[in-house]
């Protein structure tokens, strides 16, 4: 072989080398540091080091070899912060190719704030990482005293570099495949035991909070929440951050962006546009919910024939390409639990229609049999009372005393008997939920203004559930409010019913309305009635200004077995 091929055998001996060392591992940062090395020892050069680029403007230093020790100095420190004139180069895409530094700003300023000896080193030259389209960082070699790299140096260089390229391409599709493996694995096992759990949940507050717990015990996202956009503005219904999982009930302002995406793809099961989820995730990290994260995921919790627009939001520092399969499972996640509270609120509305049933039912048998028999007894002590009055030797004295026991013992029971019936079942229905509200609250000295708009028959638990959030919010404006003007407002629409009571009283301290929402059983008790038949409540309270309280809930799709109207 000829001395002219010898520098050719020389680049394929070099290439076959890094081939053959890139193929070892399927480490990626061990490889790199190797392959690092026996370039170096290859081309007979000194330094070199490489740096990985996820986004613009972000860098990372994950090998080096024989740096000099003005850029070894205090942990690789000038490594690993600012940029450089290469890095500047790779981001604004004006690196496509092998070039000369002609001098290194990390070098330059190593002799300029005296870091310590750069060992005679002051030019490199630069090769961009990249498999095909795909870019991935830089590689910087050296040694002392060379200032120059020749066509042909640069060419192996360009060569090198795109082996390790594909080798990191691979390396991450690798990892993305394992980690996809691992995830659906982890999903597997999330769905099996929330649908133990959901089986034997008490309430849908506590299944909420088992659903971010989960998730918090099967995989390793920092943070997580399920937010229900309501109007202009979002539920915090649930969080999962830091290890521990609470629910909030708190509300802050949606995005306008994010307010028309929901308007226009309600029932949409598609992720919300990064930049919307990204603001929302940024929003919980401002308020301290959450830590900061760079990346967050938001998917509709939305079903088939089912209109619940939650979201679930999953918050995340991703690294690299071995999170490209998390999107997919939160997506399959999403989907998992819209359907556990789907199938959970129609198990609660399947019962409550059943325990309606039997009240409506024993409420029929006590008023058609024990009421009246008591109202028979009632009458025949009455008449057993005139009879012995009337006597013409004058009234047996203990009898008649005993009769009017009997008689006012009757009259005691038959209105215990009715107050029992009128419990099983609400009064004041009967003309309306409108109309009860309204003789309710003036039973309760309250000065009631009402508004109705639409027509349309409710489904008896839809007009239960308002009917019993309505009292216990009169009752509350009644007991806390220190004002007896209240205003009922009833909006019935084909697909959902709206019910909102607003009161111009004392109002709640932002402090005192944390702690109720968090403790108040007669909040939670609203709360959760409208939740159990796919509803929102929502408390709107200014200190010194009033409070109002709105409950929506669907009139479409969420209470299967009811034929609606009232008995």
């Amino acid at each position: 072989m000829s001395t002219h091929d010898t520098p050719h055998v020389q680049e394929l001996i070099t290439l076959k080398t890094i081939a053959e060392t890139l193929n070892e591992s399927n480490a990626l940062i061990p490889m790199l540091d190797v392959v690092i090395g026996k370039l170096l020892e290859l081309t007979g050069l000194t330094t070199g080091w490489l740096f990985l680029v996820e986004e613009p403007g972000t860098h990372e230093f994950v090998a080096g070899r024989n740096l000099p020790p003005a850029l070894r100095r205090e942990n690789n420190e000038p490594m690993r912060c600012g940029s450089c004139w290469c890095l500047e180069r790779y981001d604004d895409g004006r690196l496509k190719n092998a070039v000369n530094i002609l001098n290194c700003k990390r070098l330059d300023n190593a002799v300029r704030y005296q870091w310590g000896e750069t060992e005679g080193i002051t030019h490199h030259a630069t090769v961009p990482l990249r498999s095909g389209n795909r870019r991935f960082g830089v590689l910087n070699v050296a040694a002392p005293g060379k200032l120059h790299f020749s066509k042909e140096e640069l060419a192996l260089l360009e060569s090198v570099a795109y082996q390790i390229g594909s080798a990191i391409e691979r390396m991450r599709l690798y990892a993305a495949e394992q980690r996809r493996a691992d995830m659906f694995a982890r999903l597997g096992e999330y769905s099996g035991a929330l649908g133990a759990y959901a089986s034997q949940a008490v309430n849908r507050a506590e299944l909420t909070k088992q659903v971010m717990s989960l998730i918090g015990r099967y995989f390793d996202w920092p943070a997580a929440a399920l937010l229900e956009p309501a109007g202009n503005a979002v539920t915090l219904r649930a969080l999962y951050s830091g290890g521990q999982t609470t629910l909030p009930h708190a509300q802050f302002p949606l995005a306008e962006t994010a307010r028309a995406r929901f308007r226009k793809e309600a029932g949409s099961t598609d992720p919300l546009r990064a930049e919307d989820a990204q603001r929302l995730a940024d929003h919980l990290a401002e308020e301290g919910w959450i830590p900061s994260v760079t990346r967050a995921v938001a998917v509709p919790l939305a079903v088939a024939g089912d209109s619940a627009n939650g979201l679930l939001l999953v918050a995340y520092n991703p690294y690299r390409d071995s999170y490209r399969a998390d999107l997919e499972v939160i997506e399959a996640l999403a989907e998992h639990i819209g359907l556990t509270l789907q199938r959970f609120r129609l198990e609660e509305n399947r019962r409550e229609l059943a325990r309606m049933d039997e009240r409506n039912r024993l409420a029929r048998d006590l008023h058609d049999s024990v009421s009246q028999t008591l109202f028979s007894l009632v009458m025949m002590s009455k008449g057993v009372g005139g009879m012995l009055a009337g006597e013409p030797n004058g009234p047996n004295s203990l009898l008649q005393d005993t009769i009017h026991d009997i008689q006012s013992l009757s009259q005691s029971a038959l209105k215990e008997m009715r107050e029992l019936i009128m419990q099983l079942r609400p009064p004041g229905l009967e003309e309306g939920l409108m109309t009860g509200l309204k003789q309710y609250g003036e039973r309760l000295k309250l000065h009631v203004h009402s508004h109705i708009s639409g027509i349309q028959e409710l489904p008896r638990t839809v007009e239960e559930a308002l009917w019993r959030i309505g009292q216990e919010a009169l009752n509350n404006v009644s007991k806390h409010a220190d004002t007896k003007e209240v205003t009922i407002a009833l909006s019935l629409q084909n697909h959902e019913v709206e019910l909102r009571i607003e009161d111009r009283g004392r109002g709640i301290t932002r402090q005192r309305l944390n702690e109720l929402t968090r403790h108040s059983v007669g909040l939670s008790s609203m709360r959760e009635r409208a939740e159990s038949l796919g509803g929102q409540f929502r408390l709107y309270s200014t200190y010194r200004e009033g409070t109002i309280i709105e409950v929506q809930l669907p009139l479409v799709g969420k209470l299967t077995g009811n034929e609606g109207g009232n008995e």
